[in-house]
């Protein structure tokens, strides 16, 4: 855990400066690369992933040193060799992981927060899954664990093989020549968000593109086709936990909903979109059935809003890294309460940003929940060995965070509840 806590210590400070970096430039290309609430929607998403990965909610059912332990035709040694062949295993493992997340209804449910943004920039890289319980790595790892790849070798690699994604979500990089052939680029992967027909589930590779051409997923990005990005199902939200979890509540929905007991098993294990035809008679939804007609959410926010969201968004960045850095002196109990009061956190002002009236219950929630952990533990988790009075700011937090999301529910929300939208052309 400590070990995690070290690289994303690393990791988050450059991915902000790289942020940073293609906002600029996009500013100097007259281009709209970011859009407010949708950049912190995508930055809580990442925040979200790291609390979880923290907590270790996730279940290894047969973890990939067992495997190698126990079925690996041959023992060989580290070499330059085993490392490039562990990455390649990596990659192909991560394509078919991939892949099947596409296709497969239950398994899109993890995947969809991915792509539920409908700017692709940076940001929206780090929109990644908690609503993954059960880890089944191993199955698509299966052949790196015959050859006898060592687990501490792909250990390494697999948090860099993930990192190295990063860098293709953007906008501002054009076609790369020669290396489309090679490598996964900018304009695949682009094509890879889309919601057009054309591109839909495509360049489902993540570092050499090689396995899209290979097994038929590849398609170029096209000039008179600009993508169009988001779900066909749009998310219609800017919390990140509620859209973790919208599609399996609607599989939910759905199998408690259809008569036949063999739709309510299978539903499960259909093809990605699919839904039994009573249900999808009595309780049909609204998608983009045209990519270029499609409306993109967009509350309408007063700059104040806006203000106090990005202010959010600091504080629990600055908490997070608190956390990381205190993480080693925090036993499993604190540790879970300073968690789950940041998941808390995501989920207020996430909701006060969808511009929902009960934001203000869900602070007073989060308020009793703060000064009960403070009165609990006598501080705020040894903040204040790094800020003097630490305890008290945050005391002071959540005071007016409760008095905020009043203001807004009050005399923005309430005179004005309805949202806006706006369209993608």
């Amino acid at each position: 855990m400590e070990s995690y806590a070290k690289v994303r210590l690393i990791a988050i400070p450059g991915f902000m400066v790289l942020m940073i970096l293609e906002w600029l430039v996009s500013l100097w290309k007259g281009k709209t690369a970011f859009r407010s609430m949708d950049t912190i929607s995508s930055l809580r998403s990442g925040s979200t992933n790291t609390l979880k990965s923290i907590l270790k909610l996730t279940i290894v059912i047969i973890s990939y040193d067992w495997v190698v332990d126990k079925v690996a035709l041959v023992h060989i040694e580290t070499t330059w060799l085993v490392w490039v062949l562990s990455f390649i295993a990596i990659d192909f493992a991560s394509y078919w992981s991939h892949r099947l997340a596409h296709s497969v209804n239950i398994f899109w449910n993890r995947h969809v927060i991915h792509h539920s943004s409908e700017e692709f920039n940076l940001a929206c890289a780090l929109r990644q899954t908690i609503s993954t319980f059960v880890s089944m790595g191993f199955i698509f790892l299966f052949p790196a664990a015959l050859l006898g790849l060592p687990a501490d070798v792909i250990a390494v690699i697999a948090p860099v093989h993930l990192f190295m994604q990063f860098w293709y979500h953007t906008t501002l990089i054009p076609k790369l020549g020669w290396l489309e052939y090679i490598i996964v680029t900018p304009s695949q992967h682009r094509v890879h968000h889309a919601i057009n027909d054309i591109y839909l589930d495509k360049n489902m590779s993540a570092i050499f593109c090689v396995w899209d051409r290979i097994f038929g997923t590849f398609q170029e990005e096209l000039d008179e086709e600009p993508c169009v990005y988001g779900v066909k199902r749009a998310v219609q939200t800017w919390n990140p936990i509620k859209i973790n979890f919208q599609h399996l509540w609607m599989l939910a929905q759905d199998a408690w909903r259809t008569e036949k007991w063999w739709d309510k098993i299978r539903l499960w294990y259909m093809p990605t979109g699919w839904r039994p035809a009573d249900v999808l008679q009595k309780y049909p939804i609204d998608y983009t059935k045209d990519a270029h007609t499609q409306v993109k959410y967009d509350t309408k926010a007063s700059t104040a809003l806006h203000l106090w969201s990005w202010f959010q968004y600091l504080l629990l960045t600055f908490l997070m890294l608190h956390l990381l850095v205190n993480i080693a002196q925090l036993e499993i109990v604190p540790l879970f309460m300073y968690s789950g009061f940041l998941f808390l956190m995501v989920y207020n002002y996430t909701t006060l940003m969808d511009r929902d009236s009960t934001a203000i219950w869900l602070e007073i929630v989060k308020a009793i929940a703060g000064f009960g952990m403070i009165s609990y533990f006598g501080d705020w988790f040894l903040l204040d060995n790094m800020i003097g009075g630490g305890t008290i700011l945050m005391m002071g937090y959540v005071i007016l965070s409760v008095l905020a999301a009043a203001y807004f529910v009050v005399y923005e929300i309430g005179k004005n509840p309805a949202v806006s939208l706006q369209t993608s052309k």
